[in-house]
């Protein structure tokens, strides 16, 4: 991916529907008591898509319906999504169940059934009622605009706490090409992937292949960069859209501005990361911890996602605790190559270590710095040109209370 900085621009308003030629909406149709529980997402015109799912080896109906689709021509022109029930677990009656709800959709739409994919969240383990859902299915009616983002963003929602929506703009070709995305995710957040959705809608012209390759390499510096909780969940799934109605030149990894598609698909992406890091379940705060020096980006990205998942660090930046000696032992144990006698460490603007010994610093003045909203963490390793970001949260009396009581 290349580092040169690219000309692009975040846009405020309804984002999931930013780009041409993209409706949605989300209602109540009674998986949940009160809130919305159904959405649907549908592009103008079949567009080449792009998918990562989760690593569990336990995987939902949901997701074996929509890889099965993507496989038939690389292409889909709606996702039906419900939250109140993961599918998971659920056998035959399950798969069944999500191969209704894709065909159903498709029906609804006039368009063929492999051109719809499917996603769920919500509690595993529990048969989905259909009533409901094929009642909400008949009654779904996707807009163009505002509303219409804002219903089907509030949809995917589970233990979240707000929506998760971000679009930037840049031009290709004399073109401007828009990237958008909404993301759910809250708990059970260790993506390789986690308990998360995420939808990315683009109007660039994207081949399905190159599409792919984009998706992987952005989601290894993204999704795959935060952290909440440590688990892994059964239902993740991320899908990037391209109807091409931007009318730019195919994209592909020759083509001279693919820099531009790649940094702004990666600005999409590291927002709702941020964004579901930040709002992990019960958390008050945001993590970020940047290595540098490391042996390689990829040692330097497992050293930082280590010290964001770090139970010790969590607790420690939740009580206000400039607890410097959480953070080192877990680069220690990160399993990167690391000299000990090498390692510097900064909390926000304060240096707490170098050369892996203890620097005196105001206590008082971290503890004020620990209580904002977002903590950043810099660790320098001295052993070669690696970088990388995490991003995870604190860890609260809340995240107890909310996962001790899930299904109760």
């Amino acid at each position: 991916m290349t580092t040169k900085t690219v000309s692009m621009k975040r846009i405020s308003g309804y984002n999931i529907l930013s780009p041409k030629g993209f409706k949605a909406d989300g209602i109540h149709c009674g998986l949940k008591h009160k809130k919305n529980d159904l959405g649907l997402l549908v592009s103008e015109v079949p567009a080449n898509v792009a998918g990562v799912f989760t690593t569990n080896a336990i995987q939902a109906a949901p997701l074996h319906v929509t890889k099965e689709a993507i496989a038939k021509e690389g292409k889909l022109q709606a996702i039906i999504i419900n939250s109140g029930n993961a599918n998971a677990c659920t056998g035959k009656q399950g798969l069944e169940d999500a191969y209704a709800m894709q065909e159903l959709t498709a029906e609804k739409l006039g368009i063929d059934p492999h051109l719809v994919g499917v996603a769920s969240t919500g509690v595993i383990g529990e048969k989905m009622n259909m009533v409901p859902v094929i009642k909400g299915i008949k009654n779904i009616s996707p807009s163009y605009g505002l509303e219409g983002s804002i219903q089907f963003s509030q949809a995917l929602l589970t233990t979240d706490t707000v929506t998760k929506n971000t679009a930037y703009t840049t031009v290709i070709d004399g073109k401007e090409i828009t990237i958008a995305g909404t993301a759910k995710g809250s708990g059970m957040i260790e993506p390789n992937m986690a308990t998360m959705l995420g939808f990315i809608t683009t109007d660039a012209k994207v081949e399905t292949p190159h599409l792919q390759t984009a998706l992987k390499t952005v989601t290894d510096l993204t999704f795959n960069a935060i952290t909440v909780d440590g688990d892994t969940s059964t239902n993740d799934t991320v899908l990037l859209l391209a109807n091409g109605l931007a009318e730019n030149e195919t994209l592909t990894p020759e083509h001279p501005e693919w820099g531009k598609f790649i940094q702004t698909l990666h600005a999409v992406a590291q927002d709702l990361a941020k964004m579901i890091a930040k709002d992990g379940e019960g958390a008050t705060k945001l993590i970020e911890t940047e290595v540098i020096g490391a042996v390689s980006d990829e040692e330097a990205r497992k050293i930082a996602k280590t010290v964001v998942g770090s139970p010790l660090v969590k607790t420690a930046v939740f009580g206000c605790d400039a607890n410097w000696g959480r953070i080192i032992a877990a680069v220690g144990y990160s399993g990167a190559t690391v000299d000990p006698n090498a390692i510097s460490i900064q909390i926000g603007d304060t240096t707490v270590v170098e050369s892996g010994e203890p620097v005196s610093f105001s206590e008082e003045h971290l503890r004020e710095y620990l209580k904002q909203p977002e903590v950043k963490i810099v660790v320098q390793l001295h052993q070669g040109e690696g970088q990388g970001l995490a991003w995870g949260c604190d860890l609260t009396y809340d995240y107890v209370q909310i996962n001790a009581t899930y299904r109760t």
